[in-house]
């Protein structure tokens, strides 16, 4: 897979342009080069340091111990990651590019699933917070914004009026990074509903002249507190955001048309959504 890094370059994977150039090029990166990327800000839930192992090599020890997967990264820090799997990849970039977010996931997902009683064999039903949870992980976005009247058009479904009438004010005062390994890959071969879930972060300007690591992590730094702190009572307090509305991030939507499909730039009723 010599071109694999190829397929990264787009606005949905920015978030990754600092890793990217740290991994071989020739081929599909494996775990101990994921590895060599890891410093001490990288830990579980628990606090123990973080590594990528191979799935195949703890195929045994799930058939026998029963361990979520969560669960084994609380306890131990081993990240099951599948060989040449691009889910598997966006979740361990993820976990590099978003420590304290991913370590936060993590701990509330080791902590519930330490509630369930130890003869239980049958899966726990997950719960509205572990929803909450694994929604972000999967399909979360992150959106530094700098003008609240944005971030109101974004939370209203005012698609049009956002990413056209207010053109311009979208490409000078948001930032979008996408957070979600699923929608990462979901990326790669990128669809008009293609759709994530927002956690809308106010930000000053001077953030929007930060470099992009200083960017990730004042991200990290919100969305990490913001779970630790919430309680996670609905999958609705996070916005949708149909991700190729976004200027820039679809060659045809410089055109007002593009946003008068319904079908994708969809009404929705006001409500209450994440943002710090």
């Amino acid at each position: 897979m010599n071109d694999w890094k190829q397929q990264l370059v787009s606005p949905a994977h920015a978030c990754f342009d600092g890793l990217i150039p740290q991994l071989p090029a020739a081929h599909f990166p494996d775990c101990s080069e994921l590895n060599a990327l890891i410093d001490d800000r990288h830990r579980s839930g628990s606090g123990v340091p973080i590594r990528f192992v191979p799935a195949s090599e703890l195929a045994l020890r799930d058939e026998i111990s029963n361990e979520p997967y969560e669960s084994r990264i609380f306890r131990s820090g081993e990240v099951a990651t599948r060989e040449r799997s691009w889910h598997d990849l966006f979740n361990a970039l993820a976990w590099l590019a978003f420590p304290g977010t991913k370590r936060e996931i993590n701990r509330i997902h080791g902590e519930h699933l330490l509630q369930r009683p130890p003869e239980r064999t049958a899966p726990m039903s997950r719960g509205t917070t572990r929803d909450v949870l694994t929604l972000f992980d999967e399909s979360g976005v992150l959106v530094a914004c700098a003008d609240p009247s944005l971030a109101d058009l974004l939370t209203g479904f005012q698609w049009k009026d956002l990413f056209w009438t207010r053109r311009a004010d979208v490409i000078s005062r948001m930032r979008f990074f996408v957070f979600g390994h699923a929608l990462h890959e979901q990326a790669l071969r990128p669809y008009p509903g293609l759709t994530g879930k927002a956690m809308i972060v106010d930000v000053d300007a001077s953030y929007l002249q930060a470099s992009l690591p200083s960017q990730l992590a004042v991200l990290d730094a919100h969305a990490a507190g913001w779970f630790a702190t919430h309680p996670l009572a609905s999958t609705r307090l996070l916005a949708p955001l149909p991700l190729l509305g976004i200027p820039g991030w679809d060659a045809v939507n410089a055109d007002a048309v593009y946003y008068d499909n319904a079908a994708v730039f969809r009404p929705g009723r006001l409500r209450s959504t994440v943002s710090t």
